[in-house]
């Protein structure tokens, strides 16, 4: 038989984290999507002072050390109650581990501190105007001038852009052969001159989102992550760790656990789409743990995020039934169930991360283009 339950000390890591969690969201506030709309930079610290930042990084770099299954916890009970850990999330998540693999030893020294103590946020510079999930179109250009790279381009849907101090950049540095190739990743500095940041209000007024745009912006040729002209597989690895997270399965709890609390439960059809929702947390819990053990194949992220995004968007219709007007009286709680279709787009649209289970893993010949 199998025994999904998790052995004493995981279960004592998820009470203790609970605890700091609620703590912090009545310190600090509470909000759905806290991995991407809860920026509080005191509560970094209070994560790194937990250990909770770069706990699964090797110790020879500053890190806890600890297997993936306990950060898939950490960040499970932190969105769950909605507190604030966006501060650091991306760092954490994706930053660091890039850094980690690709990075020269100077450039840990430099920059892994910051992230681990919690001082420092992160940007990622990925997604442009003309290009969407389309990594291979972008057009942000890098072209080595002596000692620096100078950078000229925009980029769009930036979390954090306003307030982040170092934007891990995707960019162009050639144009020769397919577009795969001559992609590089290079550490931007937020304050250098040159960087306009112009954030964006979403419909729901969330206001993570930014605009970038680069003017001859000079960067240190030492700034220059892994191999020059070829990080497109960087990027991918790098997306991995984006797409098959607890965050894409937990985002909207706290609206789901609300919306039960006031379901009419005598209905069995009610009780019926809880059952369903439930055992797709389960499913969905259950496929992030796979990717946390390494027990997926490669690119099956893709299957992971599109399953949990497609989850949370039925998470809110089904709380838009179940609230009923109570929605759309409280701003928060419209902002939650309006964020939805944001889901099942940021990070690779659901249509694309089927086309990568279809390409990728499943060898599909592609639909020849008319």
């Amino acid at each position: 038989m199998l025994d999904f339950s998790l052995p004493p000390e995981l279960e004592e890591l998820r009470a203790r984290v609970r605890a700091v969690a609620l703590d912090g969201v009545e310190r600090f506030g509470s909000f759905t999507d806290s991995w991407i709309n809860g920026y509080s930079e005191e509560f970094s610290k209070v994560l790194a002072d937990n250990g909770w930042i770069g706990m699964t990084w090797p110790t020879e770099v500053g890190g806890g050390g600890r297997p993936n299954i306990e950060r898939i916890i950490m960040g499970e009970e932190m969105i769950k109650v909605g507190a604030p850990i966006a501060a650091s999330w991306f760092a954490d998540r994706q930053m660091g581990p890039g850094l980690i693999a690709y990075g020269t030893d100077d450039q840990k020294a430099e920059f892994l501190p910051g992230m681990l103590s919690g001082e420092t946020t992160w940007c990622i510079g990925m997604s442009e105007p003309d290009s969407g999930s389309d990594l291979a179109g972008l057009k942000a250009s890098a072209v080595r001038d002596g000692n620096n790279w100078i950078i000229n381009g925009q980029k769009i849907w930036t979390s954090f852009a306003a307030v982040a101090d170092y934007c891990y950049l995707i960019g162009r540095t050639s144009s020769d052969g397919p577009p795969q190739k001559g992609v590089s990743e290079i550490i931007v500095p937020m304050d250098l001159p040159g960087i306009e940041v112009r954030p964006i209000t979403d419909m729901t007024t969330n206001a993570h989102f930014c605009e970038v745009y680069f003017t001859d912006v000079r960067v240190p040729i030492e700034n220059l992550v892994g191999v020059e002209g070829d990080a497109f597989k960087q990027t991918m690895s790098q997306l991995e760790h984006e797409r098959g997270g607890i965050d894409r399965l937990v985002s909207n709890q706290p609206l789901y656990d609300l919306a039960v609390s006031v379901a009419d439960t005598d209905d069995p059809l009610v009780r019926q789409e809880i059952a369903q929702l439930e055992i797709g947390y389960r499913l969905g819990r259950l496929l992030v743990y796979r990717e946390a053990l390494r027990q997926a194949p490669a690119g099956f992220s893709a299957a992971t995020k599109c399953f949990c995004t497609e989850h949370e968007r039925r998470v809110a219709d089904f709380a838009s039934r179940m609230l009923g007007m109570a929605a759309t009286a409280d701003a928060e709680l419209a902002r939650a169930i309006n964020y939805s279709p944001a889901y099942t787009i940021m990070g690779g649209t659901s249509n694309v991360m089927r086309n990568i289970l279809g390409e990728r893993l499943l060898g599909l010949p592609r639909e020849p283009r008319p």
